[in-house]
């Protein structure tokens, strides 16, 4: 079978290594770079990334990967220790597992209804579920910023509860939090573009698909500059609003063409900072509730020092976006970064911002549209296909996988 992959970004690449194995793959990206906003960014002697932060939600127990070693890809993926830290508003840090101490008495007594909340499909978003409480809000945001690129108020408390589970679910953890790949993010995309070409296949840079090719409802190829390339199945890896616009709107379903409509992308701001001491001082999470803006940050330098020069320190800072001015935004997760630190010594080495067709994810949290398409033999992979609970690059590789059993039951 023919498989034709539109984007070379983490969800396409995942999907062409694994197809790659039994089919021949080709794997079509407009950028003269593959990974997307999954590859390192070589910057002053730093590997910065055009996206994600050299972390893994679930580390080595995870999906992405648990896909990896399926695949045959050759990542190592060292366990975060801490897990998770969080900053109190003295600046002191405390585990994460120790939340209770920032709460009040009156907080801490709603725990238990917390908790019972979590084990049902709960109606409404997270900040219904913590009662809009601003002392829960505070850590709630904190976690959903960081996690999902939302906050609160814009995250569906099933989502939540889902996501939860994955991690606390089957005793001290299912999945497990979290872990770095060892070369940071270009390290895992590299892994997967030499499995694809040592199975035959191709990547094919600088090559931007303008149309998929349907007959009869049924994709058969892509176009590249007008000309076609047959295919008996196409992946679309720039997320389903961006595919719809790739071939005609015949095919469109009412259903689907209305759930497009509704669905809206999370936007977010990275702050990459250099540092001869450590600011945040382990590799895990540090979670930063009492912040403008700011929701948490990590340094992953601890574990793997070649993403920085010699006997310095990067440490990456991530912010949901509230509001449409971006520098505003911007401005504020600055000044936080100096009331953290007031007393240490560092540098801002870039400020990045992910929204509208380069967003955090395509689809926020809660609201990923899944696998299909009106279109027979066309399907969609990436963070618009994330899944209930998975987040992150987890829910990347989680799609895929879950478009792999697709694909495996119509074989």
């Amino acid at each position: 079978m023919k498989v034709a992959i539109i984007g070379a970004g983490l969800g396409g690449l995942l999907a062409g290594a694994a197809l790659s194995k039994e089919h021949d793959v080709d794997v079509y990206e407009r950028l003269d770079i593959y990974g997307g906003r999954f590859t390192n960014l070589p910057y002053k002697g730093f590997q910065l990334t055009t996206g994600a932060l050299h972390m893994i939600p679930h580390g080595p127990t995870g999906p992405l990967a648990q896909l990896l070693a399926d695949i045959g890809a050759d990542v190592k993926i060292v366990k975060c220790s801490p897990d998770g830290n969080i900053m109190k508003k003295d600046g002191q840090q405390i585990s994460f597992y120790d939340f209770r101490e920032l709460l009040s008495p009156a907080a801490q007594a709603k725990i238990p209804l917390l908790m019972a909340g979590l084990l049902i499909q709960k109606k409404g978003t997270v900040a219904d579920m913590v009662w809009n409480d601003p002392e829960w809000l505070a850590l709630s945001d904190s976690c959903c910023g960081w996690a999902l690129s939302t906050l609160s108020r814009d995250t569906p408390a099933a989502e939540a509860s889902a996501i939860i589970k994955h991690v606390i679910g089957g005793g001290p953890g299912k999945y497990n939090t979290p872990g770095i790949p060892i070369g940071g993010c270009k390290a895992v995309v590299d892994s997967l573009v030499k499995v694809i070409e040592a199975r035959g296949g191709r990547i094919h840079l600088g090559s931007k698909v303008d149309k998929v090719i349907v007959e009869g409802g049924v994709a058969k190829g892509v176009s590249i500059n007008g000309e076609k390339h047959d295919a008996d199945i196409v992946i679309s890896n720039i997320g389903h609003k961006l595919t719809s616009d790739l071939y005609d709107w015949r095919y469109m379903k009412p259903q689907y063409a209305a759930a497009l409509q509704k669905v809206r992308p999370s936007a977010g701001i990275k702050i990459c900072l250099a540092a001869e001491e450590p600011l945040v001082g382990h590799p895990g999470v540090l979670f930063t509730p009492y912040t403008q803006r700011v929701n948490g940050m990590n340094e992953v330098t601890h574990v793997d020092p070649s993403l920085a020069p010699e006997g310095m320190h990067l440490t990456m800072t991530h912010q949901a976006m509230r509001s449409k001015d971006v520098q505003e935004e911007i401005k504020l997760g600055l000044q936080d970064i100096k009331r953290m630190f007031p007393n240490k010594k560092y540098s801002v080495l870039l400020v990045q911002c992910y929204r509208d067709d380069w967003p955090v994810n395509r689809i926020a949290s809660g609201f990923d549209m899944g696998n299909l398409t009106p279109v027979k033999g066309l399907y969609v992979v990436g963070d618009g296909a994330k899944g209930k609970g998975y987040i992150e690059v987890e829910g990347v590789a989680a799609g895929v996988m879950n478009l792999l059993d697709i694909l495996k039951k119509a074989s």
